[in-house]
């Protein structure tokens, strides 16, 4: 495994771990005059690209894809258009780690697959298989899975307090 490769692959979760685990330090980093969710996504499209080429850097391209691709990435691809057309970009990146009020949504896929982000994602990265090779996607997957459990054991009391 490309040691490169391995890091532009992982470095997005390194980013969402430091930001969910120390949302105050964020805040206080963005301060009155940046938005911290509005800036937590422009940091993590970068790191999006980056990813995407690390990904590109290892993968062998061939047409067409298996059958296999398309109701992964279709799926997928849907799961995390839904969770960005209900959450917005506040709800999305963390509003409510820093301190927003982002209120309860219980249309689907929220109560029938649980956390669908995450979950198409890594559909979208299975989807892929054939093109990247497996030890950058379990990575991937791997690292999907801690996110989701690190974000299951949210402790309310340490969400950020919005500068005044």
């Amino acid at each position: 495994m490309g040691m490169w490769a391995a890091i532009g692959v992982v470095l997005p979760f390194g980013y969402y771990y430091w930001l969910w685990t120390y949302p105050q330090t964020w805040v206080n980093l963005c301060g009155k005059v940046r938005d911290p969710s509005t800036a937590m996504a422009r940091v993590s499209y970068l790191l999006k690209v980056l990813q995407f080429a690390s990904f590109f850097s290892v993968s062998s391209l061939s047409w067409p894809p298996p059958l296999y691709f398309w109701p992964l990435a279709l799926f997928g691809q849907f799961l995390n258009f839904r969770v960005y057309q209900l959450l917005g970009e506040s709800g999305v990146y963390y509003g409510a780690r820093f301190g927003k009020n982002i209120p309860w949504v219980t249309e689907f896929p929220y109560g029938y697959v649980k956390d669908p982000q995450y979950v198409g994602s890594t559909l979208t990265v299975l989807a892929c298989l054939s093109w990247i090779p497996f030890p950058y996607v379990l990575l991937s997957c791997l690292f999907y899975v801690l996110m989701i459990f690190l974000e299951s054991k949210e402790d309310p009391t340490t969400r950020a307090k919005p500068l005044s």
